[in-house]
């Protein structure tokens, strides 16, 4: 059973979104890959075939993720106009970070020019880093301690890519069966995104914030999972392994336990929930997911076949883009779905104000 959660008085006030103009196609990478592929005698259009995902982004060489986490978190606040001494908690929730220590909000709470009194930190949850720093500032805000908080997290898939390319062109004895642990780390995309929560007070008309559902489903913790943290000393060269196909069905199927549940626990009939955004994977993964949540595909909206697989920032970023794109309308309630690896599922609700 999921442990359910529900928020009071809570909205979101501002959602920023970026990514970075470097594009590599999928195309790219297999041009890259040409050792591995004629060795083991790949067709050509392999990955996008499988995936989906026809390109993805990366950020310039060296920049760091609370570098652009700044930038974000700049340009969210600027537009939504609220005084940065409002800002009483500041979580960073990717999986990328700048050092071990100290902690990269540190430096994104100085280059945001936050107060003294702004309670900081990192979250780190795989692919839910960010919605888990939402629902830490929903509960701070009920319980009176803040009026508003922020969480940033900006995702830098080019180590990983790099490193991935140079490993499976190296190792000759790699199998096909073998490199199928390595194709997850090959839809990666870079991104950043930034979430203002606020008490309804401060934003009486922004999407409010109304319930949630989280389960831990820890026996599927060895799916998916990147080398020993010595690799960040290490010169950031990580590695990852992840049985994509097993990782896939198990998180399907606890996606559709936990919303089957949530839906129960709302009293929910079919249709209520009018639109969807997904944790964005790959097409396949997608149609699945819907389907096993009996969901329709016409009202849930994705960005992974033009940015992959962002991490942490995935879900927020093709949120952003929805209400950008008029995908969402006036009163809709809107099902956020996260998945993410260990494997962990945080569902959270949000409904649009009807004017």
């Amino acid at each position: 059973m999921p442990r359910f959660l529900q928020f009071r008085d809570i909205v979101i006030a501002g959602i920023e979104a970026a990514w970075p103009d470097e594009v590599v196609s999928s195309s790219d990478l297999e041009l890259r890959l040409q050792p591995v592929y004629e060795r083991l005698r790949l067709p050509a259009g392999r990955l996008e075939l499988m995936t989906g995902i026809r390109e993805r982004r990366v950020w310039p060489v060296g920049m760091l993720p609370g570098e652009q986490s700044i930038r974000t978190g700049n340009a969210l606040l600027e537009r939504v106009g609220i005084a940065r001494e409002k800002i009483g908690l500041m979580v960073h929730g990717s999986v990328c970070r700048d050092y071990l220590e100290p902690a990269t909000a540190a430096g994104v709470h100085r280059g945001l020019g936050l107060s003294h009194d702004c309670l900081i930190y990192d979250v780190s949850n795989a692919c839910l880093g960010l919605l888990n720093g939402v629902v830490q500032i929903a509960s701070a805000i009920m319980a009176g301690q803040i009026e508003a908080g922020l969480v940033l997290g900006t995702e830098q898939s080019r180590p990983l890519m790099e490193t991935t390319i140079a490993a499976l062109n190296r190792d000759t004895s790699l199998t096909r069966e073998q490199i199928k642990l390595a194709i997850a780390s090959l839809t990666i995309g870079s991104g950043s995104a930034g979430l203002l929560v606020t008490h309804r007070d401060l934003a009486p008309n922004a999407p409010r914030l109304t319930s949630g559902a989280a389960t831990a489903g820890t026996e599927y913790h060895q799916l998916c999972h990147s080398g020993r943290d010595e690799s960040v000393a290490n010169g950031m060269a990580p590695l990852m392994t992840t049985d994509s196909e097993q990782l896939m069905h198990a998180g399907i199927k606890l996606g559709a336990e936990t919303f089957a549940a949530w839906c129960q626990h709302n009293q929910w009939q079919a249709g209520d929930v009018q639109k969807t955004v997904c944790h964005q994977v790959g097409l396949t993964h997608r149609k699945l997911m819907l389907q096993s949540l009996g969901l329709d595909a016409a009202h849930d909206y994705h960005t992974v076949e033009w940015l992959g697989n962002t991490g942490s920032t995935a879900l927020p970023i093709t949120l952003a883009e929805a209400i950008r794109a008029n995908h969402i309308a006036a009163g809709d309630r809107v099902a956020l779905l996260g998945i993410g690896s260990g494997i962990n599922v945080l569902m959270l609700g949000l409904e649009f104000s009807p004017q």
